[in-house]
């Protein structure tokens, strides 16, 4: 069958595409090559995620470049590709498949579109269903897989790290915290309270966490073990992940005083640092695998943490974190963890 080349390139190669946005530049440059007037393009596909609704990938014909937007729960269907390429032309859009608003590709023209460009470019859409479906396909087991493991460790997972005991030694400032009295309040709140209560608190410190570059492992009850790679200098992962302590205590303190004025009692927390090498890989049963952090250096974070109650600190950290930090820390000395032969020199921030 002779077909035109981007009709060609859907059939045969497109669905071998890396992702959506490199989809959409690729198909667009072939289109604009086959004589269409085309000032940019938007492709939006519903995503199942606890936030996100939907993404949007924006192309301009001009630069080659592609930005990507989110919607998220509620927001209008595919207004964001809408509105985008409102701005740049007049916008011709098609649903693609046979579920409404999963997917969208939409086009804004440097002019307006005649009746020969719009049937091209509709039967571009129709041919794009297939290699769309699989890409939607692959984006959605993508999403969820960031959801639930991170996207560091998603990103090992989809590259096909899943063999029982494989994984890599990495170094990076590992981030323990929990929160304290949590078994006397939860048998005090109702269970939906608690839920919520476990969420408003996840989203400060885990929010904080990823702003400043981290990820988080492992969601523990009421507890959390985070990581920031070293990936530069250890100076700088160590002055990431004191920043993120920095912001977490902000927003918990902002939670403590909303708290407050619903008579509700606050959350105390204690968080502690360490800088160490981790083996980062599948652990688990021959049918049920974690991807999670273990070594010494997980040994020794955990039980620091366990030491804030006692020494009365909010924030502990460990000598090794304290050689690479240039923020002003405060000594506590030298203490014995337990399970940990060689003892720890600990320090604090100075207002905790």
């Amino acid at each position: 069958m002779d077909l035109p080349a981007p009709l060609a390139w859907l059939v045969d190669e497109a669905g071998a595409s890396p992702g959506p946005d490199r989809f959409l530049a690729e198909l667009g440059r072939r289109l604009l090559a086959d004589g269409l007037p085309l000032a940019g393009g938007a492709l939006t596909m519903a995503v199942p995620h606890p936030i996100v609704a939907r993404r949007t990938w924006l192309w301009r014909a001009e630069t080659g470049t592609v930005t990507e937007a989110l919607a998220f729960a509620g927001s209008p269907s595919n207004q964001a590709g809408h509105d985008w390429l409102a701005a740049l032309g007049p916008v011709l859009e098609d649903t693609v498949g046979p579920v409404p608003d999963r997917l969208v590709l939409g086009w804004a023209g440097t002019r307006s579109f005649d009746p020969a460009g719009i049937d091209r470019l509709r039967q571009a859409a129709r041919f794009a269903a297939a290699p769309l479906a699989a890409l939607a396909e692959r984006a959605a087991l993508a999403t969820l897989l960031e959801a639930y493991l991170g996207r560091r460790s998603a990103a090992r997972v989809q590259a096909g790290a899943l063999g029982r005991g494989t994984g890599e030694t990495i170094r990076a400032v590992l981030l323990c915290t929990d929160l304290r009295n949590f078994t006397a309040l939860s048998e005090a709140t109702d269970p939906q309270a608690m839920i919520a209560t476990l969420d408003a608190w996840f989203d400060r410190v885990a929010g904080a966490i990823h702003v400043f570059g981290g990820e988080v492992l492992k969601f523990m009850g009421d507890g959390l073990l985070a990581i920031f790679p070293v990936s530069g200098t250890p100076a700088e992962a160590c002055a990431a992940a004191l920043r993120a302590v920095v912001a977490a205590r902000a927003g918990m303190a902002h939670l403590d005083a909303t708290r407050e004025t619903q008579g509700l009692p606050p959350l105390p927390f204690g968080v502690a640092l360490h800088l160490g090498e981790i083996l980062w890989g599948n652990i688990g049963a021959a049918d049920r695998l974690d991807f999670t952090a273990i070594g010494p250096a997980v040994n020794l974070v955990s039980r620091l943490e366990g030491l804030c109650r006692p020494l009365g600190r909010s924030v502990l950290i460990s000598g090794a974190v304290a050689a690479e930090a240039t923020t002003p820390l405060v000594p506590l000395g030298e203490h014995v963890l337990r399970g940990i032969a060689t003892p720890c020199a600990v320090f604090t921030l100075a207002d905790t």
